[in-house]
């Protein structure tokens, strides 16, 4: 039996608590509808989404931030082949907008890096503004040779080695290496994403 990893985290500022936990398949529905509302609609059109079509979630790498009953704030990692070198690609991070003083997302950002770490991971890739997740490690450093499958803003592609050396060498495409969903899952997923 897989272990729920449940962390109670207090926002300094407000006192409020929000716990960060392991992804559960009841939290789906809410899952899809926090990244409608902070995405929009045509987020599945992304590029990222193109590494994360029809495949898992890296294993034991999927958190939910849980605020008096509900869900409001989620991260994913998943695993890909960085030109040559293995990695993750973190997103998306969404967290609702009513608690975003609360400090969920670098919460939930911080706990996903040490267990992509604890499991052994070497880097971690993801698309997103410099300003916020330089805080976390992340640059634009050695991500100068590698592409995503689709349009994408260069000085947005972004990555955080969890051990030195993990990206070294890296050029080419980044494509997806996760394990599959299971036909029956992949298709209740793209009827789920189309309603």
């Amino acid at each position: 039996m897989t272990k729920t990893l449940i962390r109670l985290v207090a926002a300094a500022d407000s006192g409020a608590a929000f716990a960060i936990r392991a992804e559960r398949a009841a939290d789906v529905p809410a899952r899809e509808a926090l990244l409608d509302a902070c995405f929009g609609v045509g987020r599945n059109a992304r590029t990222c989404q193109r590494l994360r079509d029809g495949r898992r979630p890296a294993e034991g790498l999927a958190f939910s931030a849980i605020h008096q009953g509900r869900l409001v704030g989620t991260v994913r990692l998943w695993h890909v082949d960085a030109g040559g070198r293995s990695a993750l690609v973190l997103g998306p991070l969404a967290v609702d907008g009513s608690c975003r003083k609360l400090g969920v997302g670098a919460a939930l950002m911080k706990h996903a890096l040490a267990a992509a770490a604890a499991r052994g991971h070497g880097a971690v890739i993801l698309l997103g503004d410099e300003p916020y997740y330089a805080r976390f490690g992340f640059s634009v450093a050695k991500m100068d040779k590698l592409s995503l499958p689709g349009p994408f803003e260069r000085d947005r592609l972004l990555g955080l080695e969890l051990r030195a050396g993990a990206l070294d060498g890296a050029d080419g495409l980044i494509v997806a290496t996760g394990a599959a969903l299971s036909p029956r899952k992949a298709s209740r997923f793209s009827a789920a994403r189309a309603a």
